[in-house]
């Protein structure tokens, strides 16, 4: 395929662009999850796949909220959000599940302690 003058082959885009020449944001403005934290809900993740529960995911990086949604089928809504949410850290913590009706099942600010909503596997079994 050949391109005119002043014109850029469609998939690849400049810096500062996406692929639709709309003007990315800087990274400082999106809330990301960390490596340990993406870390921990993939090995959850890969868990729930193995197992036959969870299909698929998407993660959302927002300007107030990165969100990873987790999908029994691709064309469903998600069953579970994973969401980290800096501006309520000192409140209510930073991190919260929401099921598929919106209902916060668990909110805190550790991790860990919020994904045990949702990872039977890993809950603690009292004697």
């Amino acid at each position: 395929m050949t391109f005119g003058p002043g014109d850029t082959e469609p998939s690849a885009y400049r810096g500062g662009e996406t692929a639709s020449g709309v003007p990315a944001l800087a990274p400082g403005h999106q809330v990301t999850f960390s490596r340990r934290e993406l870390d921990r809900i993939l090995r959850l993740y890969g868990r729930k796949v193995a197992s036959g529960e969870w299909r698929d995911y998407a993660i959302d990086f927002l300007r107030d909220r990165a969100v990873f949604s987790v999908f029994r089928r691709s064309s469903e809504v998600p069953i579970y959000r994973i969401e980290k949410s800096p501006r309520a850290a000192r409140r209510q913590g930073a991190y919260s599940v929401i099921s598929a009706t919106g209902l916060i099942v668990r909110r805190g600010h550790e991790l860990d302690r919020v994904l045990l909503a949702i990872d039977k596997s890993l809950s603690l079994v009292g004697s």
